[in-house]
């Protein structure tokens, strides 16, 4: 399976379709990896789409390498809803999928009012946090035909409870814990799930388990796809320290084009992320 259509036969390049919820089942169920970036505007998207990246993100993860905050918790709504429209007018094919910010899903009812907005405003799926009580959340959405991405592992709105930015399950109750709620926002009706900085095992394990996607972000290979920020994977400074799982795809293509399309046949062929990237 892949989302391009048709036959190469000389002159007739394949035809790439939009990504869609059932694809990426689909995608899992063939085992072709999954590409997924941040971006927060339209320029960037449409390069994006260009070069095949499958999913875009326009993450919260804009308060630290857009807006020069310490932490993602001051971003809102407004502003995840507006670099939403940006980003949907430059894509064809990739899916756009908005981050529901700190406490914008704090409740079934106020996360309803706001996924709303975000998919009104461009995006095919809304991402949020955490398990236990956002299950729920999960449920509401997703019996309303709103597409859901969980995250789990190293979730950035709880890093006040966490302590810091630190890699999650490398104790075995950790490790139960988050399989158990990898399993519970499944059944709860996620359609896919990112799992940031986790014992490369354990995200195996978990893979495994799942019949939906998931997305790696510090999580080894073993995951049905990975995601990195943008700014990251540019190598460009955004004043916070530089995590063990990036890797600098501009250095190898070049240019901004051809650091998605590095970073896109890396993922594809299994060469990204490498031994270096994992936690054990």
């Amino acid at each position: 399976m892949s989302n391009y259509l048709g036959d190469i036969d000389g002159a007739q390049a394949p035809k790439r379709v939009k990504w869609t919820v059932p694809l990426l089942r689909e995608a899992k169920a063939n085992a072709q990896k999954l590409t997924m970036l941040t971006a927060y505007d339209a320029s960037f998207a449409r390069a994006m789409d260009q070069q095949g990246v499958d999913m875009i993100l326009i993450g919260d993860s804009m308060g630290m390498v857009v807006q020069g905050q310490d932490s993602t918790l001051p971003v809102t709504a407004e502003q995840i809803e507006y670099h939403t429209e940006c980003v949907a007018r430059g894509v064809t094919n990739t899916l756009v999928i908005a981050d529901l910010p700190f406490q914008t899903d704090s409740d079934p009812d106020t996360a309803l009012f706001n996924a709303t907005r975000f998919l009104q405003a461009g995006a095919g799926m809304v991402k949020l946090e955490g398990a236990g009580f956002k299950c729920d959340v999960i449920a509401y959405l997703s019996e309303r035909e709103i597409p859901v991405c969980a995250h789990l592992g190293l979730t950035p709105q709880s890093v006040l409870r966490l302590g810091g930015y630190k890699v999650q399950g490398r104790d075995e109750a950790a490790a139960k814990r988050i399989m158990a709620d990898a399993l519970a926002v499944q059944e709860a009706g996620a359609d896919l799930l990112v799992l940031e900085c986790v014992p490369s095992a354990l995200a195996k394990d978990i893979t495994a388990a799942l019949d939906i996607p998931t997305i790696g972000i510090g999580a080894g290979p073993h995951c049905d796809g990975q995601v990195l920020v943008l700014h990251d994977m540019l190598g460009i400074d955004s004043g916070h320290r530089r995590p063990k799982f990036v890797k600098d795809f501009l250095q190898i293509g070049g240019s901004v084009a051809g650091a998605f399309a590095a970073y896109v046949e890396e993922v594809h062929e299994g060469k990204f992320p490498a031994p270096e990237h994992e936690y054990v």
